[in-house]
């Protein structure tokens, strides 16, 4: 009798992606199915995810965790690889993940490089690169941990290994878009240390952010990027500092 070859599943949750999601689909053609959680897109996302595959789901936001936990949850695959509708595999990534899938492993999970862009530019220093994240593992052994924002998977034990190819993401498009997701993302990073019982200190607000950009700008040598790593840092400085500047905000409302 022949023997089943494992199969792998991709994982995306989509809202109002229609300018690049169909890059992000593509690129996961090699998988064995592809399934798409949305919640709620407003334009042609969902039109343009069932030319892909008839495994898309509509579902009410429940956190960024709770939603890809979703998505990896409906996966029928032995392997999971879960991307966002702003990254791309690239073909040597590709092949890497096949060959980890038909030969099983040997690790229950594997972390990724990505290759981060701002405004078009890869940004290879400052902290922005390999920025490794574990994308690739067994379903049923990992899961994204509970968290208002920085969702990340965690493995149910096993071990973890690394992959070398890059995982490409297309993070920010300029200032104006990172601004505009700062507001957004700082408010739940907030949340997230006053639910753990954090308080912003003086310190907080007057040291954390200049270091923030030494740290990123000097020591990470985000400098040999040039005008792109200048920016890249001021704008993590002034994340930083908004983080902050909320949480002492919430302890002022309390």
């Amino acid at each position: 009798m022949p023997i089943d070859m494992p199969t792998l599943s991709a994982a995306i949750i989509t809202l109002n992606e229609e300018d690049r999601i169909r890059e992000a689909l593509d690129s996961v053609r090699f998988a064995d199915e592809i399934v798409v959680v949305d919640s709620g897109s407003a334009d042609r996302t969902v039109e343009i995810c069932r030319e892909f595959t008839d495994k898309v789901f509509v579902e009410t936001w429940r956190g960024f965790a709770g939603q890809k936990n979703a998505a990896v949850e409906r996966t029928t695959g032995d392997w999971v690889l879960s991307i966002d509708a702003d990254e791309q595999v690239t073909a040597e990534l590709a092949g890497e993940i096949r060959g980890v899938v038909s030969s099983g492993g040997p690790r229950d999970g594997y972390l990724v490089p990505r290759r981060n862009f701002f405004g078009g530019t890869w940004v290879r220093h400052g902290g922005w690169y390999p920025d490794y994240t574990l994308r690739l593992f067994r379903r049923g052994k990992g899961q994204f941990a509970e968290r208002r924002v920085h969702e990340a998977v965690t493995l149910n034990g096993g071990r973890v290994g690394r992959l070398r190819s890059p995982l490409i993401h297309r993070t920010y498009e300029g200032v104006g878009d990172y601004l505009r997701r700062m507001d957004r993302y700082s408010t739940l990073a907030a949340e997230e240390l006053r639910a753990r019982g954090r308080r912003a200190r003086w310190f907080d607000l007057v040291l954390r952010p200049p270091a923030v950009f030494l740290r990123n700008y000097v020591l990470r040598a985000g400098f040999l990027d040039g005008r792109t790593g200048l920016i890249a840092a001021g704008l993590t400085s002034a994340y930083t500092f908004s983080k902050y500047a909320k949480l002492a905000e919430m302890g002022r409302a309390e």
